[in-house]
């Protein structure tokens, strides 16, 4: 028996022809709306190369015209316009001309043609929906020892990521160090003058927080194997900006010292006395004018500190109690201040009359931990919390250096808001030192090799990744000229006269002993007054000289 037939009927639904018309034009018009706007984000992100295909449009109409002349007279006068550039101005013709042409070679070169190679090696590419998500190259930006790549991640990663495989990805490039920042390295610029709102809006617009950007430091040429040669003498310190040394990417490194403590770390002969000493050079106007009051303790023995003792307004390298009494005045000015400052100011200005005290232990360890005298070394820790936990801001600061940055040996430790990691010796110190973390993101400093002395590791301001600098160095020539110039006047208040306690004694009822200046004696007369009236009597036949 055959199945019965079955008709299939194609559904239709009959449309008014205006509605269809109405649908197709409004299609066509979105598909129009999104070309044009796709057009305008092309222009906006390649609007530096509009000029060079409208120069190009224009050699090209000129040479039908008028041949080939017109080019080679713009090429000489481009030529010698070029070269007085270089002659009268060789900085900003290499900033603006030399740099940018070869940001665009190696960013075409060395850069574009291997990035996907690179990227996929080095297992920063995602894959989705069957396909692969490349980090995508924005810039490239050259100077003279670095190359700065901006790239924004595909969506799935973090900056972690690039941390791990940063030194993959170094020498994948052919370099050696590649240093990754997940914030922008340059500040917001400061503008000023009758176009600075506008420029302001710009600036929040264009430089606005882009959390899936991240910047890639490439060192192609390490400028920091060489010495750095001792900085200029700022004519006022500015505390927020001290020249101490150079960075990777050949900027000068500026250090803020207003309202911080300073601990640096570092392995024997790795260069502690160039921070010190770089600091204190940048310090050294206002220390001869009373700006800046350096008290400093060697407890070395001065073989470290000595040699710039014209410098320090206070200086102890062989008195352990000596030491003590120090840290307790500088504790007894912060609680002056205290009193002066309440309720006025958070923050202490410099002033002569109220200078900002700096004080300098060389080696922090022989005090907190190696001090064989228990009642002197707890004095120094108790003075040494109350600075650190309360000095910054009233101006009395604490620049610290240390050889084992382990918390048995400085219990401080963790009130240092800087620190400084110099060649260490073990891979834990670098967490220790700069925080956990630190080493992966890119502070190697138990790598450091010993030729590498004054080149450390630094957290600037804004930034969770630590910088690569290299301060400058003082030979003791430097030092003995730096403070013969810039001697530091004398106290305005007399230092107080602290009888040394050298056995336990009865404290205040809190377990602290408490230390008082001991007043200035009267002269007292070596005789009683009978025999020095009787003196003057026989002096004058025994008639009284009135």
């Amino acid at each position: 028996m055959r199945a019965p037939l079955v008709n299939f009927r194609r559904f239709q639904i009959s449309a008014p022809w205006p509605l269809v018309w109405t649908v197709t034009a409004v299609f066509l018009l979105f598909r129009l709306v999104a070309a044009v706007v796709r057009l305008g984000v092309f222009v906006v992100r390649h609007w530096r190369a509009w000029p060079l295909v409208a120069l190009v449009l224009l050699a090209v109409d000129t040479y039908r015209a008028h041949g080939w002349w017109p080019h080679a007279l713009v090429a000489v006068v481009l030529a010698a316009a070029g070269g007085c550039w270089w002659w009268r101005g060789r900085d900003s013709f290499h900033r603006h001309v030399v740099l940018r042409a070869v940001s665009l070679w190696r960013r075409l070169w060395v850069y574009r043609r291997q990035w996907h190679e690179v990227m996929s090696l080095c297992g920063l590419v995602k894959k989705y929906d069957g396909g692969e998500v490349l980090p995508r190259l924005l810039s490239v930006r050259c100077s003279y020892a670095t190359d700065e790549l901006v790239l924004r991640m595909p969506k799935g990663q973090n900056p972690e990521v690039y941390h791990k495989a940063a030194r993959d990805l170094a020498y994948s490039f052919g370099t050696r160090h590649c240093r990754v920042f997940s914030t922008r390295r340059h500040p917001t610029p400061h503008r000023t003058g009758r176009l600075a709102v506008v420029l302001r809006l710009i600036d929040r617009v264009r430089l606005r927080d882009r959390p899936r950007q991240v910047w890639l430091v490439f060192i192609r040429r390490d400028p920091l194997t060489r010495i750095v040669a001792p900085l200029p003498v700022p004519a006022r310190p500015d505390f927020t900006a001290l020249p101490l040394g150079l960075r990777e990417d050949l900027a000068a490194y500026c250090f803020r010292l207003l309202a911080t403590h300073v601990l640096i770390g570092g392995a024997t002969r790795m260069g502690k006395g160039s921070v010190i000493w770089s600091l204190l050079r940048a310090l050294a106007a206002g220390i001869r004018s009373g700006l800046v009051r350096v008290w400093a303790i060697d407890p070395k023995g001065g073989m470290e500190l000595a040699i710039g003792r014209p410098l320090f307004s206070r200086y102890v390298d062989d008195d352990w109690h000596r030491m003590a009494d120090l840290l307790e005045d500088a504790v007894a000015r912060m609680r002056a201040r205290q009193q002066i400052l309440r309720g006025k100011a958070r923050v202490h200005t410099p002033t002569v009359d109220e200078p900002l005290i700096v004080v300098v232990i060389d080696e922090i360890a022989a005090l907190l931990a190696y001090l064989p005298d228990s009642e002197v070394r707890q004095r120094i820790a108790q003075a040494l919390g109350l600075l650190l936990s309360q000095g910054a801001g009233l101006g009395v600061l604490v620049v610290a250096a240390t050889q084992d940055p382990r918390k048995e040996v400085v219990s401080v430790r963790d009130l240092f808001p800087t620190r400084i990691a110099l060649g260490l010796t073990e891979r834990g110190h670098v967490d220790l030192l700069l925080g956990d973390g630190a080493r992966d993101r890119g502070a190697l400093a138990d790598q450091i090799p010993l030729s590498g002395k004054g080149v450390a590791y630094v957290l600037l301001d804004g930034q969770p990744e630590p910088a690569r600098v290299r301060f400058s160095y003082l030979s003791d020539d430097v030092i003995r000229d730096m403070a013969a110039t810039f001697p530091a006047p004398p106290e305005t208040q007399p230092e107080p006269v602290i009888q040394p306690a050298p056995k336990p004694r009865a404290g205040n009822g809190n377990g602290r002993h408490t230390y008082r200046p001991t007043p200035p004696k009267q002269a007292a007369p070596l005789l009683p007054p009978s025999l020095l009236n009787a003196l003057d009597l026989n002096a004058t036949n025994g008639s009284d000289p009135r």
